[in-house]
């Protein structure tokens, strides 16, 4: 059984178990409700939203908070003696999908 799940503006296809990184902050609760499914299969049948599955939920724990992988911008201009660097580090949040519910 698998769904694919929308949390912020990316989506992730889940299973019962998965570790998911993303970038949305919640604040550190044993679990959250993740309403916006947009497909779950269960065997061979497979139910699509439009555009999201009415009663279908995951279940998540939240696991912690961690930084993302460091993203440089580098912009230089050639003979203007111009140059800027700069660096990110994304906050992102680490869930466990505990179960998916079908809410037929």
């Amino acid at each position: 059984m698998y769904a694919i799940i929308e949390v912020g503006s990316q989506q992730f296809n889940v299973k019962k178990d998965d570790i998911i990184q993303v970038n949305k902050e919640v604040t550190k609760k044993d679990s959250i409700t993740i309403d916006k499914v947009l497909l779950v299969s269960k065997d061979k049948k497979v139910e699509i939203g439009t555009p999201y599955v009415k009663g279908a939920k995951v279940q998540a724990e939240v696991l912690g908070q961690i930084l993302g992988e460091k993203t440089v911008a580098y912009k230089y201009r050639r003979r203007k003696s111009s140059h800027w660097k700069k660096g990110h580090r994304a906050q992102l949040t680490e869930l466990k999908i505990k179960s998916i519910e079908l809410g037929l």
